[in-house]
């Protein structure tokens, strides 16, 4: 069973994770919640949940402003293939959650180690805090980047830091 907001708090409270949370209508893009976010100061995401043709995850975690080019971050990662989203069905089986609110906090509902990249944007280190959708998207909550690395690790993934907005293809 899938853990619900509560049981993301109680395991940022085990771990020692500052949180703090406002609830708003809901949103399923990063433009529909850019008047929302804006009494929400720090660094706010979009979130994508990839795979490729052999069927690895990766969930990538972008600063909302980054543009991110999936065909060199495929060949990064050593994708087979392109990177393509993955379908509602998958999402759901691997993190608990339903499309339009992709986090990382999910990572949480991941006991089976399915995401095999969780790669983060190093823009969020800019920030003091940053803002993800606690499981549902009618709601928003902010945390440490250093935390967000705290919490990832705790959940059993090691987070691949990257300039996702700068990226090379491997070799140049």
């Amino acid at each position: 069973m899938a853990a619900t907001r509560d049981d993301l708090f109680a395991r940022f409270d085990k771990l020692g994770i500052s949180h703090r949370t406002v609830d708003h209508p809901a949103v399923f893009t990063v433009e529909e919640s850019r008047e929302i976010k804006q009494e929400m100061p720090g660094g706010h995401s979009k979130n994508l949940f990839m795979k490729d043709k052999r069927g690895t995850v990766s969930l990538v975690v972008a600063e909302s402003d980054t543009q991110v080019d999936l065909k060199i971050l495929g060949k990064v990662l050593k994708s087979k293939q392109r990177l393509s989203f993955g379908k509602p069905e998958l999402l759901e089986e691997t993190l608990g959650i339903q499309p339009g609110s992709v986090t990382p906090f999910a990572l949480i509902n991941d006991v089976e180690k399915r995401v095999s990249h969780v790669v983060l944007d190093q823009a969020f280190f800019e920030f003091e805090q940053i803002w993800f959708h606690p499981l549902e998207n009618t709601a928003s909550t902010a945390i440490a980047p250093a935390d967000l690395v705290k919490f990832i690790d705790a959940c059993g993934h090691n987070p691949q830091l990257m300039d996702l907005g700068n990226l090379e293809l491997p070799g140049e």
